[in-house]
C-alpha cells in the first residue's frame, strides 16, 4: 500500500510540474487553455476558473494541457483565433511545447537546491584509510592516516578530487604533497594501471596509486550560490550519465533488461524510498524527473520530442509539415510508444519472478 501511495504522489508531482511548464508559457505566450488536467479519462473532480477547466481524471498514469486550436485542422471560432495555439508563430509554439520538458529539469533544480541549501554536502577526506602491498604508494612510502593536500601543486579537498587526478594521469609521475604529523612531504609516485568496470558495468583501464579510503567525512554547508552551483552540477551530471545509459542500451553495450524500468519498478521504489524517509523521497523524484524531461524529448511523434521536430521543419522549410505525413507519423509514434510499454511491464513482471 506504502508503493501505491508513494507512486501516487510521486507520479502526480512529476506530471504536475510538467504540464505547469505546458500551461504557464502558454498562457505567457497568449494561447488560451481549455484544460488543466492530473490523470486521463473521466474527470473526478475540478474547478474551472476563466475558460480553464482544471481537474483531476480517473486514469493517474499522466496529465494533460487541452490548448484552444491545438489541433492544425480544428475549426476555431473567429474570436479564438488570437488565443490559438496554431495560429502562433512557430518559434513561440515551440517554446509551448519545449516548457513541459525544461519544467522537469528545472524541478531538478529546485529539489537539489532546497536539499543542498538546507543539509549541505557530505565530502570524503583525501585521508588514506589503507596502503596495498607492493603497490606505487606502498614503495613511496605512503602510510595510513597520510593526508593528500596536493597533487602536482594542484590543492586537493576531497577524495573524488585526488582520484579523478589520478585517474586521469595517463600513467605519469606525479609530486604527490602528502601531510603527516603536522608536516608535509612530497612523494614522487608512478601510478599503475589496473582493469576494473565503470557504472555501466564496462571494463575500462584507470590509473590508481594503490590506496584506499578513509571511513572519514565531513559536513559542508553551503551558501546560496554554492547551493545554485551544486544543484547545476548534479542535475547536468544525472543529465550526463542518463543519456549515456540511453545510448549504451541502445547500441547493446549494457543489458536493457537490468536497466530499463516501468510503473512496476518504479512504484516499488517509491515505496521503498518512502518508508526510508522525506528526503529519500524528494531526492528519488528529482531523478525521476531528469528522465521523464529526457524521454519527452526524444524525437518520437505523440512525444513532445516529436511535435519540436514537426516545428522545427516548419521553421526550416517555411510551411507545416503535410496533415496526412504528421497524422501517419504520430501513429507509428503511438505503435513505438505501445510496444516500449508492453515491454517495460514485461521486464518488471520478469524481475519480480525472478526475485521471488
Amino acid at each position: 500500500m506504502t508503493s501505491f501511495f508513494a507512486f501516487i504522489v510521486v507520479l502526480g508531482v512529476l506530471v504536475f510540474f510538467h504540464e505547469l511548464g505546458h500551461f504557464l508559457v502558454a498562457r505567457l505566450c497568449g494561447v488560451g487553455v481549455e484544460v488543466f488536467s492530473l490523470g486521463f479519462g473521466p474527470r473526478l473532480i475540478g474547478r474551472t476558473v476563466g475558460r480553464t477547466d482544471y481537474r483531476i481524471s480517473g486514469i493517474p498514469l499522466g496529465g494533460f494541457v487541452k490548448m484552444v486550436g491545438e489541433e492544425p485542422d480544428a475549426d476555431i471560432p473567429e474570436a479564438d483565433i488570437p488565443v490559438s495555439f496554431t495560429h502562433k508563430p512557430v518559434h513561440k509554439r515551440m517554446l509551448i511545447v519545449a516548457a513541459g520538458p525544461l519544467f522537469n529539469f528545472l524541478l531538478t533544480l529546485i529539489i537539489f537546491f532546497g536539499l543542498f541549501r538546507v543539509s549541505g554536502v557530505f565530502v570524503s577526506q583525501a585521508l588514506v584509510g589503507d596502503v596495498k602491498k607492493d603497490s606505487p604508494a606502498y614503495v613511496a612510502g605512503l602510510q595510513k592516516d597520510d593526508r593528500i593536500v596536493a597533487i602536482d601543486g594542484t590543492a586537493v579537498e576531497t577524495w573524488d578530487d585526488m582520484a579523478e587526478i589520478i585517474s586521469g594521469c595517463g600513467g605519469r609521475e606525479l609530486a604527490v604533497s602528502v601531510q603527516r604529523d603536522g608536516a608535509v612531504r612530497v612523494r614522487r609516485i608512478v601510478p599503475e594501471a589496473i582493469e576494473s568496470t565503470n557504472i555501466f558495468g564496462e571494463k575500462i583501464s584507470r590509473y590508481v596509486i594503490g590506496i584506499t579510503s578513509s571511513s572519514e567525512r565531513s559536513h559542508r554547508r553551503l551558501n546560496t550560490v554554492q547551493a545554485l552551483g551544486e544543484s547545476f552540477r548534479q542535475t547536468y551530471e544525472i543529465t550526463r550519465l542518463t543519456v549515456v545509459s540511453i545510448g549504451k542500451m541502445v547500441q547493446g553495450r549494457i543489458s536493457v533488461k537490468e536497466n530499463l524500468g516501468g510503473p512496476i519498478v518504479i512504484a516499488q521504489m517509491s515505496g521503498q524510498m518512502a518508508e526510508r524517509g522525506t528526503a529519500d523521497l524528494i531526492f528519488w523524484i528529482a531523478l525521476l524527473s531528469v528522465s521523464l524531461g529526457i524521454l519527452n524529448l526524444f524525437p518520437i511523434p505523440v512525444l513532445d520530442g516529436g511535435h519540436l521536430l514537426f516545428f522545427f521543419i516548419e521553421a526550416v522549410s517555411g510551411h507545416p509539415v503535410n496533415t496526412r505525413v504528421r497524422e501517419l507519423a504520430q501513429q507509428a509514434g503511438f505503435f513505438v510508444l505501445l510496444l516500449l510499454m508492453i515491454f517495460v511491464f514485461y521486464n518488471d513482471i520478469s524481475r519480480i519472478f525472478a526475485s521471488s
